[in-house]
């Protein structure tokens, strides 16, 4: 396991809880003293809750084997790295694990974004490359995207599909494309909150509507957990790489403030000291309500009901376009995928399960209107979507 952060930690954490010898590699003393304390933290809380014994918890970090040499890994059958989401430090590492893995070794990374395919060329073995998208805590989340790329093999699959089964996950197989299955339809999701908001909506109204409907968490809530600062990277190489991409900045303002979410204080929400119950910031408000202006955007009232479908159908309208492209390989996996990564509410089957059960055609009718309305030009209504829906179809046939 390659890097002792949050990532690192959790995932490290998931394969000795299932009985197998981890070795752990972080590139200085002071990040790896972190990583581990932060592991045995993690149990102390088990065994203190009565989910663990003492002796359980010490058999768990007994098979863990932290270093600081990259030499270690020549005997791992399975290298997973976990290091910054920056193709430049994954080039770096992934020559080091090159150099050093042994020949048949599978080479994994936890990138959430990145070119699967791309990543596998740093190395001279690119059949033994494939993503495996840990969700955090990767330690307690049961999702786990695995990104086959243009030339992984058949056997590496299918290995990673058996260990994915051993710890305990939910494996999807996914293929390469930015953000793969989750990512990719969560962020038309989150630009849809956004819009709503310069629109005339505040983020407790668009939370609280969409966590009625049943998600666990709403897209402003969610993003001051996971830390602001995380779709603000995102959104710049968005800016950089699609500088005609209609992107609301209003969110920018808020990480230019500071306000990265729950590990600042202060995101969307305001937060009081070792507390993670939100309150309403007067700030933000008044942050959101100038920039409509500064944009010219008169805002209005949007009903709750808009807010679930806008938010709800954006989802289902990138996820037809990413089952066309073949990225996954049938509806069941995409509701999969949100059921046991994103919050959906499972009595609502998934989102395209949920669309199914709604009726294409009204889903249609209702993103058609939607495109009529300001920042309309965001909707890009998927094909497959619209045939499905002439012929009377279904998403999960």
């Amino acid at each position: 396991m390659i890097g002792a952060g949050t990532m690192g930690g959790g995932i490290a954490m998931s394969f000795v809880n299932a009985g197998l010898p981890v070795t752990l590699v972080e590139t200085n003393t002071e990040a790896l003293e972190r990583g581990l304390a932060t592991i045995r933290r993690n149990y102390d809380v088990s065994v203190k809750k009565g989910k663990l014994t003492e002796a359980e918890r010490d058999a768990r970090l007994a098979r863990l084997a932290p270093t600081l040499s990259y030499e270690a890994i020549a005997n791992a059958d399975l290298v997973i790295e976990a290091v910054f989401e920056e193709m430049g430090v994954k080039e770096a590492v992934f020559g080091c694990i090159d150099a050093l893995a042994k020949p048949g070794a599978i080479l994994a990374s936890n990138t959430s974004t990145l070119d699967v395919d791309r990543i596998a060329r740093f190395t001279r073995r690119q059949a033994d490359v494939v993503g495996l998208h840990f969700f955090s805590p990767a330690n307690v989340m049961k999702l786990l995207e695995v990104v086959r790329g243009e030339a992984t093999a058949k056997d590496v699959l299918a290995t990673v599909m058996h260990v994915a089964k051993t710890i305990g996950k939910t494996a999807v197989v996914s293929g390469v494309c930015d953000g793969f299955i989750g990512n990719r339809m969560i962020e038309q999701y989150f630009r849809q909150s956004l819009f709503m908001l310069e629109e005339g909506a505040l983020p407790a109204q668009i939370d609280g509507a969409i966590e009625r409907f049943g998600f666990a968490m709403g897209p402003f809530r969610m993003s001051d957990l996971a830390g602001n600062d995380i779709s603000w990277a995102i959104r710049k190489r968005r800016y950089r790489e699609a500088p005609s991409l209609h992107y609301p900045r209003v969110a920018d303002r808020l990480c230019e403030a500071g306000r990265f979410g729950q590990k600042t204080g202060a995101g969307w929400y305001d937060y009081e000291s070792g507390k993670r119950e939100p309150s309403v910031s007067s700030l933000v408000t008044g942050m959101i309500v100038e920039y409509s202006a500064s944009i010219g955007c008169a805002r209005r009232t949007i009903a709750d009901d808009e807010i679930v479908e806008r938010l709800v159908y954006s989802l289902v309208n990138e996820a037809a376009k990413i089952l066309a492209e073949g990225i996954a390989s049938k509806a069941s996996d995409i509701d999969a995928v949100y059921l046991n990564g994103y919050g959906f509410p499972a009595w609502r089957g998934g989102p395209m399960f949920h669309a199914d059960t709604v009726g294409l055609d009204r889903v249609e009718h209702a993103i058609r209107r939607y495109a009529k309305q300001a920042n309309g030009d965001a909707w890009e209504i998927a094909p497959l979507l619209v045939e499905l829906a002439k012929a009377g179809r279904r998403f999960n046939e």
